[in-house]
């Protein structure tokens, strides 16, 4: 009887600020965290094909609606997300295949897909705006 109190008094397992933060357990988080937000973006992609169903008057709507400061801003964040998703998807490929587990491989295949992710994205938007600057 004693023992079971002594055992239900200490954790399950370790606090996660007990970690020593690095760079392949934040990619982990944020792998999961775009994920979930490319499920949320992708109701924006069916509210601009919805609009475009809908006609003229609703997609001139949505096009205004989604051309605003704020909601380019969103854009780029989802964008973000869909590539940097994308970029660690493929080095979870690899982790499949078995290889990449080394810690100074993960280490640098991390920062591959961070970097690489921010890099993707603000030449997708440098595009994009010249775009629409054109218009």
């Amino acid at each position: 009887m004693a023992d079971s109190e002594l055992n239900t008094s200490r954790p399950l397992s370790p606090h996660i600020m007990t970690w020593k933060w690095h760079v392949t357990m934040a990619t982990s988080i944020f792998h999961r965290a775009t994920g979930i937000a490319n499920y949320v973006g992708a109701f924006l992609l069916v509210g601009w094909l919805v609009s475009i169903t809908l006609g003229e008057e609703a997609y001139e709507s949505f096009a205004g609606l989604v051309g605003s400061p704020l909601s380019l801003l969103v854009l780029f964040g989802f964008t973000l997300s869909i590539v940097y998703h994308f970029l660690n998807g493929i080095r979870h490929l690899f982790w499949d295949a078995g290889t990449g587990y080394q810690p100074k491989t993960a280490d640098l295949t991390a920062w591959v897909s961070i970097l690489g992710a921010v890099v993707v994205t603000v030449a997708i938007w440098a595009y994009v705006l010249t775009q629409m600057v054109e218009l």
